[in-house]
């Protein structure tokens, strides 16, 4: 872990980048008491997710970079600006930050409109047309502008709301499980627009989530929490793709691959997308081809041969080496991490199905992946 800060701090020196130490303690009772202690250090662009189980201190970190927790001890560098260490606090409203909630906290009696205007005054600052513009369009609320909050869905609201955050011009942007009080169709809405926002604004943004879907979707980095400590951070491939970290998503343990869209088969509605360890058939999804395409492939939906099989019907079968063996929360079942080419993968198996096949580390085999299966 300590070889892997510096390896992150040197990254985020050269970018800028942010770099935070905190301690903090709640509560009298041992009960009741809980421990903050912390250390980051992540990249000045794009999106790092903070993720871990409910109660593993992600909002009090946030709270903590915000500057709401007075008590915390600790330092803060946001892209070369010292905001925060021994001899120096600056308050929250002087912190060039922008936070976004679980609910949108718009004010009620202005217009979606009126809440963007509210948010340029309140920084002193002159209206950009272009800016807002830019912000209108990349939130896909052009159409809702002059509609009070009441009369917006919960995902609408939330656009304005993440909108209005842009428009104060942040040299952070703080979310904190922005999608957590919506349902899974008003989350499939906004997606796309956080996907935009990504790629618009060039605003380092920490993206509070226990949603792995979110964050393979959405994320460049991770920092993986528990029980108020940092176990992990980097790049989201390389953390996902490891078999000891991917226990705490218990049923949703998948590795990560980045992949390059080559082909599309319109008679089978499929396409064929290659990554560094392979090539893989998936069906197809509205992707321009020659760009890229993250996708998922979870642990229990990847197999495991010592020969390949050419009457069987799955249609992904890649060559691999076992790495890392370990056993599951499960006593039935071991999570096996495998090394296809450059990249990696984890297949969930029986106890039972190790020691039929005599799975050892190093061996090679045969790695098979069903096609509907692949999770994008």
């Amino acid at each position: 872990m300590a070889d892997n800060m510096e390896e992150i701090k040197k990254a985020t020196t050269s970018a800028q980048g942010i770099q935070a130490r905190f301690q903090l303690g709640f509560g009298q009772s041992a009960k009741t008491h809980f421990e903050l202690d912390v250390e980051i250090a992540i990249p000045g662009q794009g999106i790092t997710a903070i993720f871990g189980e409910s109660g593993s201190g992600k909002t009090s970190l946030l709270r903590c970079i915000a500057g709401l927790e007075k008590n915390a001890c600790g330092c803060l560098h946001v892209n070369g600006e010292l905001w925060q260490d021994a001899a120096v606090f600056v308050p929250t409203h002087k912190r060039s930050l922008g936070y976004v909630f679980q609910e949108a906290s718009l004010f009620e009696y202005l217009t979606a409109m009126g809440n963007l205007r509210y948010a340029i005054k309140r920084n002193n600052q002159t209206t950009n047309p272009e800016l807002l513009e830019q912000v209108i369009g990349v939130m896909g609320i052009a159409g809702i502008l002059s509609q009070l909050p009441e009369a917006l869905s919960g995902g609408e609201r939330q656009r304005v709301a993440i909108a209005r955050a842009l428009l104060s011009q942040p040299k952070l942007l703080l979310m904190d499980e922005p999608l957590a009080s919506l349902d899974t169709a008003r989350k499939l809405e906004i997606l796309p627009y956080l996907e935009r926002l990504r790629n618009s604004f060039n605003i380092p943004i920490l993206y509070v989530s226990h949603a792995v879907d979110e964050i393979v979707r959405l994320a460049d980095h991770a920092v993986i929490m528990a029980q108020g400590k940092v176990i992990a951070q980097g790049g989201i491939t390389q953390l996902f793709s490891r078999a000891d970290l991917s226990l705490g998503v218990s049923n949703e343990v998948g590795a990560i691959l980045e992949c390059k869209v080559m082909e599309r088969d319109k008679q089978w509605h499929l396409m064929r997308v290659a990554f560094n360890g392979g090539e893989l058939w998936l069906p197809n999804v509205e992707n321009k081809q020659n760009t890229t395409q993250r996708i998922r492939v979870l642990a229990s939906d990847v197999s495991l041969t010592l020969t390949p099989h050419t009457d069987s019907s799955i249609l992904n079968v890649l060559s691999g080496e076992i790495q890392e063996i370990i056993n599951d929360q499960d006593p039935a079942m071991s999570l096996v991490r495998l090394k296809v080419g450059e990249s990696y993968l984890l297949a969930r198996l029986t106890q039972k199905s190790l020691q039929k096949l005599a799975l050892t580390l190093g061996k090679s085999v045969w790695i098979q992946i069903k096609s509907a299966a692949i999770v994008r």
